[in-house]
């Protein structure tokens, strides 16, 4: 665990300790499997172990972190099936979503889609900042499926994205390569949505999460 300087916004301290959790595991700092201390981190943040505690309940809550019997709390940790299972469930969803985007697509929308394309090729052209390519590609997504379906699909994305995050150490955005893929398949979802084509829409946004999975382990299917 790095070290902090202590909270520096007006959180409570339970909100201190979830949000440096959260960015300690999502950073690679943590990595899955780790163990969570709770005298560990009340040491390192200079706070009690009753706001530790209400955070490891919470980050237990979104999937996080999960209690082991006779080991205690430690990073969430995915096998390959079960990665291989997380993208198929993300690929229904956000497939769905797609393809019911295409058959309402408006022109305000793709606007928005094609701008927020412009600056993921902009990034890359620039050095391909991970951060920020992640970061487009959620906002990409999330119109995509909001479009589609705002009252079930989009909130059911957005659970699996919460309980689910992929860690920074296994984005594929800090890969150049597929990061320019993944932009790549992008523009043939957004061609897909801007012709109505709901059938090619929902394949293609198959496809891509599918590469996703396939990058993580490490070119497996």
């Amino acid at each position: 665990m790095t070290e902090s300087d202590g909270p520096s916004a007006p959180l409570s301290k339970t909100q201190f300790v979830y949000e440096w959790l959260k960015e300690e595991i999502l950073s690679g700092s943590l990595t899955p499997g780790s163990r969570i201390r709770q005298q560990d981190v009340a040491r390192t943040l200079g706070v009690s172990y009753t706001p530790v505690r209400e955070a490891i309940r919470q980050l237990q809550a979104t999937g996080l972190i999960t209690y082991e019997p006779n080991r205690g709390n430690a990073v969430n940790s995915l096998g390959d099936d079960a990665l291989r299972e997380l993208y198929l469930l993300r690929g229904v969803v956000e497939g769905l979503g797609a393809r019911l985007a295409a058959e309402k697509m408006t022109d305000a929308v793709l606007s928005e889609l094609r701008s927020i394309h412009e600056q993921m090729l902009a990034v890359l052209d620039e050095g391909a900042d991970a951060s920020a390519l992640a970061a487009l590609s959620r906002n990409f997504h999330s119109l995509i499926v909001k479009a589609g379906g705002p009252h079930i699909v989009h909130p059911k994305t957005q659970e699996i994205w919460t309980h689910y995050p992929v860690p920074r150490s296994q984005s594929l955005w800090g890969v150049p390569g597929e990061a320019r893929r993944s932009v790549d398949a992008h523009a043939r979802i957004l061609d897909a949505l801007q012709a109505r084509d709901a059938l090619s829409a929902g394949s293609l946004m198959e496809e891509h999460i599918a590469d996703g999975v396939r990058f993580r382990l490490g070119g497996d299917s």
